[in-house]
């Protein structure tokens, strides 16, 4: 196996250098661009306002790094263009601290409701009775709670909204990801020299997180699945890895974050030697992939993509739907801010593929018992069809074409 087994930890993490540094943030033209966007499609569709919760829907449209948490913090956006942050009065420095894109605070002390103060927020603007539009990430406790205080309103999943937004990436959205993506396929090279027979999963694992760090990520791995032969037929993992052996299938899935933009590359080959059926699987699933990128085309439907999918393992007897040996999930997601998010490439999505859509690419074949094979790479789409942001595995012997 070329490019495997070669090295040390020691020695793969003194040869990193911090290259994080080298991409620009979003900046504060492009979050006003987002609401502007936001706004229009408000108009379009009859909204008049729109509830954005902590977290990354907050975050992409007015720049505001906040954790969800039990305390509701979020912003109304009106059609206007107005836009009224609600957080505890305890916070509000720090709001105004965060605060990027101007607005109005709204502040509730412990023991008052913030979900009145919504509806008083409401009425300050214009509105009494009103259709509001939620982010559907919003916890259950706040809608309920807006309901209940406010009897006028009339809630609604702002999804066709904020996906339309969030789903069209912007150059400078892509130049993140694409440099997040470098980062971390530089990791999976580097971990695929460092592994050896007997080596933990969690010691991979750590390796990776610090050589992440090494990159510039301060936070490490976002997150981090290493799975060994039999493990590596369960898509998320095990609740107890073994060790490494050989002639063992080794799948590493991982990335991390930059600015807010997440990476997530999944490679899969052998430590050893590959085995008849090992090769046979591994060279499906390529096919497969390659297949998926083929059909990602402008005007095409995120369904087809996975249908692609399906035909290709179905015509080698795997299969078929989601039937084991085969495809047990779809065949990819969207990515950003949120490492699974619009547009699903699953069957029932009759979404177009447009310009600007970012998403995985990954029809893992699971062989029950035995072992599981994921490539994963993404794509993003450009006037001239899809693009990969990391070129696929190359083969089985030599994963990274070296």
């Amino acid at each position: 196996m070329i490019g495997i087994g070669t090295s040390t930890i020691e020695k793969e993490l003194n040869a990193i250098t911090s290259t994080a540094h080298f991409v620009e943030p979003i900046q504060k033209q492009e979050f006003q661009a987002r609401i502007d966007k936001a706004c229009k499609l408000m108009h379009e569709e009859n909204v008049n306002a729109l509830y954005l919760h902590a977290g990354t829907n907050l975050y992409y449209f007015t720049g505001m790094h906040w954790s969800p948490s039990e305390r509701m913090v979020g912003a109304i956006l009106f059609k206007n263009g107005t836009l009224n942050y609600i957080a505890p009065a305890f916070e509000k420095g720090t709001i105004f601290d965060y605060m990027l894109i101007e607005g109005k605070v709204a502040c509730w002390e412990e023991h008052e409701s913030p979900f009145k103060l919504f509806g008083e927020v409401l009425a300050e603007n214009n509105f009494n009775a009103i259709d509001v539009y939620i982010d559907e990430t919003t916890p259950f406790f706040i809608t309920d709670g807006i309901s209940q205080a406010n009897r006028k309103i009339d809630l609604y999943n702002a999804k066709p909204i904020i996906a339309k937004c969030r789903m069209i990436k912007s150059s400078n959205e892509i130049a993140i990801l694409q440099h997040v993506m470098n980062i971390t396929l530089e990791v999976q090279k580097a971990t695929a020299r460092i592994l050896k027979v007997g080596i933990s999963a969690k010691e991979v694992t750590d390796f990776i997180n610090e050589a992440h760090k090494r990159y510039g990520i301060a936070s490490g791995s976002y997150f981090c699945i290493v799975l060994f032969g039999k493990d590596s037929s369960f898509p998320h993992g095990v609740k107890t890895p073994k060790n490494l052996e050989l002639n063992d299938v080794v799948l590493i899935d991982t990335g991390c974050e930059i600015h807010g933009y997440i990476s997530d590359i999944t490679r899969t080959y052998v430590f050893g030697e590959a085995n008849k059926e090992q090769k046979r699987i591994w060279n499906i699933e390529k096919e497969t992939q390659i297949a998926a990128f083929n059909a990602a085309q402008l005007g095409k439907t995120c369904a087809s993509v996975d249908d692609a999918s399906r035909e290709i393992l179905e015509s080698h007897g795997l299969g078929p739907d989601y039937a084991l040996p085969g495809l047990p999930h779809r065949t990819g997601h969207g990515i950003g801010l949120d490492i699974h998010e619009y547009p699903y490439i699953v069957s029932d999505n009759k979404t177009r593929l447009k310009v600007g859509m970012c998403f995985s690419n990954e029809p893992m074949i699971c062989v029950p018992n035995k072992f599981g094979i994921r490539l994963e790479d993404h794509i993003y789409m450009t006037k001239e069809g899809p693009k990969w942001f990391t070129e696929p595995s190359h083969s089985i012997e030599n994963p990274f074409g070296l």
